[in-house]
């Protein structure tokens, strides 16, 4: 059964606010299946409101896009996130296993996944614009706390790092692009190619060196304040 379309009514009780991200997240869902080369005009239909609505919050279709990139890439990366990474009172493997379960559990859906490889079939510049911040802001900085947690003369560079992240990135990819069956917990094989990381570095496993009581007295939850023993390298 086809569902109805909003009436006039419904959507004079909506704020601007609220239209406005009624219409992203429609865009979004829309861009999503059927590419970026999908129009307002089709967009509209699907959202059940005129053409020149849509315009009233979005002077172009860039701009829509503009938005849409905003809500499915920028704000869903977390401001917690570098300085988890910075954080060396935390074994590296420790924090890269955090971040990556975070990263990949805030990314890893339909929207994300599909509107980031038509971007790039498109040659769109909101692929090499997400992937310059992200790099800048998160892997950069990550490979450093690599390159300080290696004892040895190896150590790993940014192609390195981007090895690592692709091949985290790639399960979603299997997942929501191939739609190809995938385990539902992702963690086991993250857990897998960050100990297979460290250990191309010799990076030594190191369990996370704060107490539990320091932890609470830092107002941390005390899941993040347990020593890790349930990590092993394999």
């Amino acid at each position: 059964m086809t569902k109805a379309s909003p009436s006039a009514g419904d959507r004079k009780r909506l704020s601007p606010e609220e239209r406005r991200a009624m219409i992203v997240a429609g865009a979004t869902a829309y861009f999503s299946e059927v590419g970026l080369e999908g129009n307002t005009r089709a967009l509209s239909k699907r959202l059940g409101v005129t053409q020149s609505l849509i315009f009233n919050y979005f002077s172009t279709k860039t701009d829509l896009l503009e938005a849409v990139y905003r809500a499915v890439y920028l704000d869903r990366i977390s401001p917690d996130w570098p300085a988890l990474i910075a954080d060396r009172s935390r074994s590296i493997h420790d924090r890269a296993l955090t971040f990556y379960r975070e990263y990949t559990q805030a990314i890893f859906s339909y929207e994300w996944m599909r509107i980031f490889m038509f971007s790039g079939l498109a040659g769109e510049e909101l692929n090499r614009r997400y992937l310059e911040h992200v790099s800048g802001l998160l892997l950069r900085p990550l490979m450093e706390e690599f390159r300080h947690a290696a004892p040895g003369p190896k150590k790993p560079e940014m192609e390195d790092i981007w090895n690592l992240h692709g091949g985290i990135i790639y399960i979603g990819i299997r997942r929501y692009v191939y739609q190809v069956p995938c385990p539902d917990d992702q963690e086991p094989a993250i857990r897998a190619a960050i100990s297979r990381f460290v250990d191309a570095f010799d990076i030594p496993f190191e369990q996370d060196c704060r107490t539990p009581d320091s932890q609470a007295a830092a107002g941390l939850p005390e899941s993040r304040a347990q020593p890790r023993d349930d990590i092993k390298i394999t």
